[in-house]
């Protein structure tokens, strides 16, 4: 019984190991560091550009889907918590924005309505495919969407995390990995709004 047991222990540390390593491989290697680049894409507040941004603002990027169960509201909660320990100076300077990586199912109404739960500042973008591949590849965003027939949501989609500090040229300033706590976020927030007083 207890070699068994063993075995058993075993066996489910090696699960853990090979899925520890997929999920590494899938999500945290692309070719190259992330260039970042334009961002113009249709949003819940009009036409969004990162061009629009004054030369002393930046904006918080990160990629998602409105049916997300976990990690994309988190996301959101943590740029929510950020901004609210921020000066109120500094917040003003501070664009939060989401990029759906699921234009099939992401409206703007629909965007409109998530990003509500968060705030009024809080933007969303929606591209058509040509665009998210354009935009993602620039930002060194991996997703893939994995079927689920016997869920009534028919598919959930696998993305990257990290959240994204950029400027009005689009040029990646900090990437802040995925947290559900602020700190990280709130420390490079404060380093770049320094540095682009």
């Amino acid at each position: 019984m207890a070699r068994k047991s063993l075995w058993l222990g075993a066996g489910v540390v090696v699960i853990l190991i090979v899925t520890i390593g997929l999920y590494q491989f899938v999500f945290a290697r692309h070719d190259g560091e992330p260039v970042g680049g334009p961002l113009e894409l249709p949003s819940t507040q009009g036409d969004f550009s990162l061009s629009q941004l004054k030369d002393d603002q930046l904006a918080i990027l990160s990629f998602g889907y409105t049916y997300c169960p976990d990690v994309c509201p988190m996301n959101q909660a943590v740029k929510r918590q950020a901004l609210a320990q921020l000066k109120s100076e500094q917040r003003e300077r501070v664009i939060p924005v989401m990029v759906t990586v699921d234009p099939e199912r992401d409206t703007i109404e629909r965007m409109r309505e998530y990003m509500a739960f968060f705030g009024d500042e809080f933007i969303g973008a929606v591209g058509n495919q040509e665009q998210l591949d354009d935009v993602a590849s620039r930002y060194g965003v991996i997703w893939r969407k994995v079927e689920a027939p016997e869920s009534a949501m028919a598919y959930t989609i696998d993305h990257s995390a990290s959240l994204f500090l950029v400027n009005r040229e689009g040029d990646i300033l900090q990437r802040v990995l995925y947290s559900p706590t602020p700190h990280a976020l709130v420390s490079a927030l404060e380093t770049e709004l320094k540095r682009i007083n």
